[in-house]
């Protein structure tokens, strides 16, 4: 007898296959039981059980007090929310990036909090040869990042304490904020300027200088920076960079619905 398509998906695969197929059937109708879903989706009911269990501790699914009523929480929406806020911000940024990348011909970068990282959700590549290298995706660390700086200033000093919990703060230059402490100390400094910086903290002759971005309650959801090479440094650069930035993020901060900016 030949084997079935599910026989031959490697166990991992076949797994979250089941995962996606007990949170379709949940999705379709709002309480299951136990012996109804495992019909539903064809499975044992103790492999069904087990997997219940599993989205219940990770907060996707709730059950009725004891009975074996099951039914998904708003934590997928919560999800998808997000992603679609990412692709409203992206869009809308999209234009400013494109007017601050004609303007200062550098790289120009959007960045949002990814649990103790930021995450490069846009960019735009510097029209000169001499370029910062990054992608779309990568990940970097908070303490030597422009961008990491403002995801953190604005937020509660008690978030941000749990935030940096688990990181590692590790030296990447001689400029680079090694300790928890001192890297609260810059974050009020950031706040209080509207601004943070990258002095050389994450490469050796790159700078880069970030600005908030807030949804409609006020809270920071992006960084938006400029890149640029030591060696095109100036004050007045910078003074004309920080203005620039605080024009689009302005605008930006308007269409997500934040008409308070105060930079």
């Amino acid at each position: 007898m030949a084997a079935s398509e599910n026989d031959k998906q490697p166990d991992a695969v076949s797994s979250v296959m089941k995962v996606f197929g007990i949170l379709q059937a949940l999705g379709e109708e709002r309480d299951h039981g136990i012996t109804e879903l495992a019909q539903r989706v064809m499975m044992s009911k103790s492999t069904v059980y087990r997997f219940l269990q599993t989205m219940k501790a990770l907060g996707y699914v709730t059950q009725e007090g004891e009975s074996e009523k099951y039914s998904l929480t708003l934590k997928l929406f919560e999800l998808g929310a997000k992603a679609l806020q990412n692709v409203d911000l992206i869009r809308s940024a999209d234009v400013q990036m494109r007017e601050l990348s004609r303007l200062t011909k550098e790289t120009i970068h959007l960045g949002a909090l990814e649990e103790d990282s930021i995450v490069y959700i846009h960019k735009i590549d510097s029209l000169y040869n001499l370029r910062m290298y990054s992608r779309i995706g990568r990940r970097n660390p908070l303490h030597t990042t422009a961008i990491g700086k403002v995801l953190l200033a604005w937020r509660d000093r008690a978030e941000v304490n749990d935030i940096l919990k688990e990181v590692e703060f590790k030296r990447s230059t001689a400029n680079t904020i090694v300790t928890r402490e001192a890297l609260i100390d810059v974050l009020d400094q950031v706040k209080a300027q509207g601004f943070g910086e990258d002095n050389e903290e994450q490469e050796e002759g790159l700078r880069c200088i970030a600005v908030p971005v807030f949804d409609r309650f006020g809270v920071v959801i992006a960084g938006l920076s400029i890149s640029f090479p030591t060696i095109r440094f100036s004050e007045e650069a910078k003074s004309d960079y920080v203005a620039m930035l605080h024009r689009a993020a302005r605008t930006l901060s308007a269409e997500m619905g934040y008409h308070d900016y105060a930079f």
